[in-house]
């Protein structure tokens, strides 16, 4: 647990992480000491079809997880990855569905539902590195959050590991939801430590987190810190640590003011645009790594 620079009390979190009970390359107990020696105040497994209970190791708190996933390689046809986070017990969504005749995107959405029916975050995992079209997305229904930055997925395996485009594409639809960074961990030689969500918490139940998450009462990030507000109807404020450069990113293709660059920057200003409809912001620091807010709903 940290204080941040407003003085609210976080909790750092990793919410996408693989052990040897699937395709990991550590053990759990492996992977608890590696993240608690970093800093961390949890993190969740999240195995593959293998539901990771509440629990607690080598002092680390672990929060129930899973990742179920449908589709093969081609995503023409669509291939998704669906975390759920913090359920309070197995969802026992079904791997193959035999007795039934699903498509994957079909399958996507009843999981969420599973999910959510379990009190945890159904979360739209890497859909940059799934290419998860606008039309193949809004046939899952209601999910709960997405990645926008998948640490692995820049790391070896595809190189697309943003997905700011999908979240502003999205939101322009008027579908808004928390953007998550997270590392999903497989390989442990570099994959980890790439994104983490800081909650505003200093409750560890798993429960408190869920709904600090669903509430946007976090930020993620790379390393920066980042706070975003509007201070009035037509002003947007983000303060942070030192950076190089601090983004305001809307509906809009085009607007004066978006891009603040220079060198030890830790607070801008944004005017809104009355066209706008929602505004997020990323900041970026001299080593290269960036934060990014929730989204801000205008109008």
């Amino acid at each position: 647990m940290f204080v941040d620079m407003l003085g609210k009390s976080r909790l750092k979190i990793g919410l996408h992480t693989h052990t040897t009970l699937s395709d990991g390359r550590k053990t759990p107990e492996e992977a608890a000491l590696i993240y608690a020696r970093e800093g961390y105040d949890a993190i969740a497994i999240t195995d593959h079809w293998i539901y990771g209970r509440e629990r607690e190791i080598e002092g680390l708190k672990i929060i129930s997880g899973c990742e179920y996933n449908f589709g093969g390689g081609n995503t023409k046809n669509g291939v998704y990855h669906i975390l759920g986070i913090g359920m309070t017990s197995d969802p026992e969504i079904p791997e193959d569905w035999q007795h039934l005749v699903k498509t994957s995107t079909q399958k996507a959405a009843e999981a969420i539902k599973m999910i959510k029916q379990h009190n945890g975050i159904a979360v739209l995992a890497h859909p940059a590195w799934s290419l998860n079209n606008h039309s193949q997305i809004l046939k899952l229904g209601h999910f709960d959050a997405l990645e926008i930055y998948n640490s692995v997925s820049e790391h070896g395996m595809s190189d697309r590991p943003y997905a700011g485009l999908i979240a502003d594409m999205l939101a322009t639809d008027g579908i808004v939801v928390p953007l998550l960074a997270t590392d999903d961990t497989h390989y442990y030689d570099g994959d980890q430590f790439g994104g983490a969500v800081m909650v505003e918490a200093t409750d560890f139940d798993s429960q408190s987190i869920v709904r600090a998450i669903l509430a946007g009462r976090f930020y993620s990030t790379q390393g920066p810190e980042i706070h975003i507000r509007q201070t009035a109807a037509d002003k947007i404020r983000v303060i942070c640590s030192p950076a190089e450069k601090i983004v305001f990113l809307s509906n809009l293709a085009w607007t004066q003011g978006r891009v603040v660059r220079g060198e030890n920057l830790v607070e801008a200003e944004y005017t809104v645009n009355p066209d706008e409809t929602f505004v997020r912001a990323e900041v970026t620091d001299a080593a290269g790594k960036k934060a990014w807010s929730n989204i801000i709903s205008l109008g």
